[in-house]
């Protein structure tokens, strides 16, 4: 959302509304991180799915607000799809 108060959404240059994921992370000891990733077009995708987000980019902004100096990391993704681990999924060969 980019305005709350007016309920205006936010989009992308193209016109496709942004949509913000929650996203749980794992590092490799096994601690979480919760991340928030936009991406642009509703992804195909639901709570607790894993997921692949294709194209993930990050970086830092800032902003002085009321005489504070803020800052903060963004997250933002081409797409955001279902995980599908290999030998698993729609086109895989044989079972296991």
């Amino acid at each position: 959302m980019k305005n709350r108060q007016t309920g205006e959404v936010k989009t992308d240059a193209d016109g496709n509304v942004v949509y913000e994921v929650g996203l749980a992370v794992a590092d490799h000891d096994g601690r979480m991180e919760l991340i928030k990733v936009s991406v642009a077009g509703e992804p195909p995708v639901r709570r607790g799915m894993p997921v692949t987000p294709v194209g993930l980019q990050a970086g830092v902004w800032e902003q002085v607000i009321g005489g504070q100096q803020r800052w903060d990391v963004w997250y933002r993704a081409a797409t955001i799809t279902p995980y599908t681990a290999p030998g698993y999924g729609a086109g895989a060969e044989g079972t296991v």
